[in-house]
């Protein structure tokens, strides 16, 4: 199919729903998970996507610069509107436990932290059960938005008993590396992944749109001596993430 058969409005404008310009960006965004509009292609000119769609030159100036927004789109002056090149995904072995500053600094990535919250409180029952806590222990929360180069990748929020880490505002960047210092780094851990679509408080603070596909991960991990030390909750861009685990032959 043709990128103006594509565009032709009694394919689309009818059929959805809200504000004409996001409805022609869902559809440029389409044509580009589709293939029809490759990375690093260019955009048909404004004036081009007007007349094969019907719509105004102000509407398709506002679809282009919201996907400029969003990042699938880079505007330059004088060329045009030419597609994002996609960000190479990142693999992440299911076989080792390793902190994400770990596995970024590896690939030769630098990481940061945006602090979503931090502190001490009252267990959730689902942290409870996870932690084997009684209901009027406290728990270490740390909730934060890990990007890599920039690049919002995951939100984690982890809760660990007192006695593994009393103080949450210790936790810098590496939360196992502040463990193994205590001593107290996890050895072992057991994961559940789902594949889940972004609600729109997470897909904002991830920089993505709301319903994207995304990755929910699970993550209880234990002391040496069996003790749970931390039980996680991360969310994961789904365009961004690779989960590789290496299978070997039962012995019978």
């Amino acid at each position: 199919m043709s990128i103006a058969d594509f565009l032709a409005p009694e394919a689309w404008v009818k059929s959805d729903a809200g504000p004409l310009y996001l409805r022609l960006s869902r559809r440029l965004s389409e044509a580009v998970s589709q293939g029809l509009l490759p990375p690093g292609t260019s955009l048909p000119p404004e004036r081009e996507i007007a007349t094969l769609t019907g719509l105004s030159r102000v509407t398709v100036r506002k679809a282009i610069g919201r996907l400029a927004q969003e990042g699938l789109v880079v505007q330059k002056q004088g060329s045009g509107s030419f597609v994002a090149p996609r960000a190479p995904r990142l693999e992440q072995s299911l076989s080792r436990l390793t902190s994400f500053t770990e596995d970024m600094a590896r690939r030769g990535l630098s990481t940061t932290t945006r602090w979503l919250d931090r502190g001490v409180f009252l267990p959730s029952p689902d942290e409870v059960v996870a932690l084997g806590l009684s209901s009027d222990d406290e728990v270490a929360r740390l909730a934060r938005l890990r990007l890599a180069d920039g690049r919002p990748l995951a939100i984690e929020r982890a809760a660990l008993p007192l006695s593994i880490l009393a103080d949450p505002s210790a936790v810098e960047t590496s939360l196992y590396g502040v463990l193994a210092q205590a001593g107290l780094r996890p050895v072992r851990a057991l994961q559940k992944i789902s594949a889940i679509n972004m609600g729109r408080d997470d897909a904002a603070t991830l920089e993505i749109e709301p319903g994207t596909a995304g990755l929910s991960i699970e993550r209880t991990s234990y002391l040496a001596d069996g003790r749970v030390a931390e039980f996680t909750r991360s969310l994961y861009r789904g365009d961004a993430y690779n989960f590789v685990a290496e299978l070997r032959l039962a012995q019978e």
